[in-house]
């Protein structure tokens, strides 16, 4: 499994944010879709959030109509996003904690403590034949709920490792790194499938790619931003050098 191809999926959401920050068209973030899919991207990850501050409903729209590679459709648990979600189908849908006042997604979703809720929401989408992920902290007791209610996928969150390596605080890094280390093995052991994003980078990238039991990495933001300076195709190009490098050199 240390050698197995992983997957990288490229989060489209702040594409979005430029172009609405001027009202109009531009820059497309349909096209920035196809430009990562060309350059590697095995998938393409967009939130739908209740305030469309960023991804709209037409992009989605658009999305499921253009892709070639699989939709992974973020979206908060509530009736509406449920409703948008059993209309597109889209390949994945990931559960994800939503704030109106947060600047973007802070933290797990509470699963433990909503866990029957959780599991009639989801009951339809994986009925339609979406597969659910469940964006969540690096936690025992979540990971097991996530089980208990259906998910076949969990997203661990990688955030915290992510801010405490930028703030330089290596210690509590490598506690975060361990904790997400564990949290993939004990998810995969009980046949979950393990994602994991927020927050990475090219520095950062390579540790949690080692994860032998993580098969899919979802990467937006510092990606966008890095786009400005090289360019999106050549952006998308070098993680996936990095994941590659980290994870003994797969090929598909």
């Amino acid at each position: 499994m240390s050698n197995s191809v992983l997957r990288l999926g490229i989060n489209i959401d702040h594409v979005a944010t430029v172009r609405n920050a001027r009202g109009g068209a531009y820059p497309d973030p349909i096209r920035a879709a196809k430009l990562a899919e060309e350059a590697g991207a095995d998938g393409i990850t967009a939130h739908l959030r209740e305030d469309r501050r960023h991804i709209t409903d037409e992009d989605i729209d658009r999305l499921v109509e253009t892709l070639s590679v699989p939709l992974n459709f973020e979206m908060a648990a509530t009736q509406e996003m449920q409703t948008i979600a059993l209309r597109h189908k889209p390949h994945a849908v990931c559960l994800v904690p939503e704030k109106r006042e947060e600047r973007t997604t802070e933290g797990g979703l509470e699963v433990a403590r909503e866990e029957n809720k959780l599991a009639h929401f989801i009951a339809p989408l994986r009925d339609a034949g979406c597969r659910v992920s469940i964006f969540i902290a690096a936690d025992q007791k979540q990971i097991e709920a996530a089980h208990r209610i259906g998910a076949q996928v969990i997203e661990l969150h990688t955030g915290a490792y992510c801010d405490f390596h930028a703030e330089g605080d290596f210690a509590a890094r490598d506690k975060e790194l361990e904790s997400l280390r564990e949290m993939a093995a004990f998810a995969h052991s009980l046949g979950l499938e393990v994602h994991a994003g927020h927050g990475l980078s090219y520095e950062t990238v390579q540790p949690v790619a080692a994860f032998p039991e993580v098969m899919e990495l979802n990467i937006g933001h510092f990606l966008i931003g890095e786009a400005i300076f090289r360019g999106l195709a050549p952006a998308v190009q070098e993680m996936r050098r990095l994941m590659d490098e980290a994870r003994g050199g797969a090929v598909a």
